[in-house]
């Protein structure tokens, strides 16, 4: 909604436009038609432009990979849902779904193993599982803080709730999941056999060899030279892992 505001004397006049998105104008000066309009002028383009930018946010359950995103575009278009953005666990559509499209979605969604999430805190665990995902899987950078506090900063959450919260919903605490999805990265560098241990090691920010090898070893029971050599390497897709 927009409200403009005149203050008018015969010689002199304030206008003031104060848009939806708390953009505000103000035009000081005698009243001319010509300049009025296009003070108002000004002050349309400016709710139009907001409106433009007016984004829904819709969860998505098991989304973690490339194919999933095509997927959920796919739908979306099917549905002829306008979506500005579609990314790992989320996508950003342009007006809300009616519950028909919304019915349709799920069904179409569950066929490719992916669920539209309702819940709140089955969502905010998404975005766990969705922000870890992406550090280790998809970004080379190294975070500047701890786990704890990056997950804080990030979702806006008291840490403690977001672990208390993941265990409950999962069964594994958080540190669990972080450190698997570490190891199948691991599993993955080695059987692309590009890199060595040491630039494993250093790719994915171990403090060194020994505390990859250690970490790996625990979780799958091999040591990374080991798992190596094996003839037939066994990894879980990133499907299999986040369910």
């Amino acid at each position: 909604m927009t409200f403009i505001i005149v203050i008018y004397n015969p010689n002199y006049s304030v206008a003031i436009c104060i848009t939806d998105n708390d953009t505000v104008f103000q035009f000081k000066g005698y009243y001319q038609p010509k300049i009025y309009h296009f003070f108002l002028y000004i002050c349309l383009i400016s709710v139009n432009s907001h409106k433009s930018r007016i984004k829904l946010k819709i969860y998505i359950k098991n989304m973690v990979c490339v194919r999933c995103e095509m997927v959920v575009k796919s739908e979306l278009e099917k549905l002829g849902v306008q979506y500005l953005l579609v990314k790992i666990g989320e996508a950003d559509i342009k007006e809300d779904l009616t519950q028909r499209q919304r019915e349709q979605f799920k069904i179409a969604l569950k066929k490719s193993g992916l669920e539209l999430m309702d819940d709140k805190k089955s969502m905010l665990v998404e975005k766990i599982k969705n922000v870890i995902i992406e550090l280790v899987h998809y970004t080379e950078d190294q975070i500047k803080v701890n786990l704890s506090e990056f997950l804080s900063q990030k979702l806006n959450y008291d840490y403690t709730y977001l672990a208390n919260l993941f265990s409950e919903v999962k069964g594994i605490t958080i540190e669990k999941f972080y450190i698997g999805h570490k190891v199948e990265r691991a599993k993955e560098l080695l059987v692309y056999d590009e890199l060595s241990l040491t630039q494993i090691a250093y790719k994915l920010h171990y403090s060194s060899v020994a505390h990859l090898s250690n970490q790996f070893k625990k979780v799958t029971g091999l040591t990374p030279s080991h798992f190596k050599n094996l003839k037939h390497k066994r990894r879980r897709t990133l499907e299999e892992m986040v369910k």
